[in-house]
């Protein structure tokens, strides 16, 4: 799956996520942060899912177009990558068809598009 990661997880989420066979493009590779607008049209325009916490509120109160939304919440950085991954598992195709997807310690939940 096309994922791009916000600055906001881990470089190790990163390279879990790549390990698992994702195409990666995360924040910290880059020299400047171009902010959160701009990432999230990036991720549109290229057709990438996105990682971040505050994608979801900007895609719903402000009707920015995105590829689907997975938002982490309250996961160590150490334990991200394994959290994403199960979330993607789970619900892939919904992300790619534009769901917005919370994972939770214990829990997850869909808003779909």
């Amino acid at each position: 799956m096309k994922l791009l990661l916000d600055t906001c997880l881990s470089g190790g989420a990163k390279a879990h996520l790549e390990a698992a066979g994702h195409d990666i493009v995360w924040g910290g590779d880059w020299t400047a942060d171009p902010g959160d607008v701009e990432i999230l049209a990036r991720a549109y325009s290229e057709g990438r899912v996105t990682l971040d916490k505050d994608f979801g509120e900007m895609a719903i109160h402000r009707g920015l177009p995105h590829h689907g939304i997975l938002r982490l919440v309250g996961f160590r950085s150490g334990t991200q990558g394994i959290a994403a991954e199960a979330a993607l598992r789970a619900h892939g195709p919904d992300l790619e068809a534009g769901a917005l997807v919370t994972a939770e310690q214990g829990r997850l939940r869909i808003r779909q598009s």
